[in-house]
């Protein structure tokens, strides 16, 4: 997270003394963090979106009940994990249905197009995101807590409810796998000759 959000600057416990200012700041530099935290187990743009806004409304409804024993950010965290497992299970239970999405050509140029580094840049960016997801989600909650996050492997223990060494295992192995899915000649899925 972008800021320290603990003793003063805590958003609920502020929330709960009759001063907003903590919570919106929260909302106002946090968001990008929880978008990204969403895109990066799976959720499309949109539905990071409203993954984020339902971890805000669930913490601003909830601040009377809020007790400050752990460190926020830990507890902010432990509430999108579970706004995400809710989101899967909602995902399960729809009827599966499906269509194609109608597809709108332009035949405008943009001049303002991104130059061949961009590219490169966006297509490298996509190869990780799409590696990623190819991972179980109980190692991409770990990998993005452990090495995208930096929380310290106790505190990830904790949130998660694991032993201290299985959330080391599953650091190691997504680290194992994502090096194989990104390794060279892998960026068609197949890993063989061209």
């Amino acid at each position: 997270m972008k800021g320290a959000w603990d003793g003063e600057r805590d958003p609920l416990a502020a929330l709960r003394r009759g001063d907003p200012r903590p919570f919106e700041e929260f909302v106002r530099l946090e968001a990008a963090t929880f978008i990204g935290f969403f895109e990066r187990l799976g959720a499309d743009g949109a539905e990071a979106e409203d993954l984020t806004q339902e971890v805000f409304l669930r913490l601003y409804r909830f601040a009377d009940e809020y007790e400050p024993r752990d460190a926020f950010g830990a507890y902010a965290l432990r509430i999108a994990r579970n706004a995400w497992i809710d989101a899967g299970r909602r995902r399960a239970s729809r009827p599966q249905v499906a269509h194609e999405e109608p597809v709108e050509e332009l035949d405008v140029v943009d001049e303002l197009a991104p130059g061949p580094r961009d590219l490169e840049v966006l297509e490298e960016s996509e190869r990780a995101r799409a590696a990623l997801a190819r991972l179980p989600e109980s190692h991409r909650w770990v990998f993005e807590l452990a090495v995208l996050r930096g929380r310290p492997y106790p505190e990830i223990a904790e949130l998660l409810g694991i032993p201290l060494g299985t959330v080391k295992s599953r650091v190691f192995h997504a680290v194992r796998k994502l090096r194989e899915l990104l390794a060279p000649g892998e960026a068609d899925g197949g890993g063989g000759a061209t």
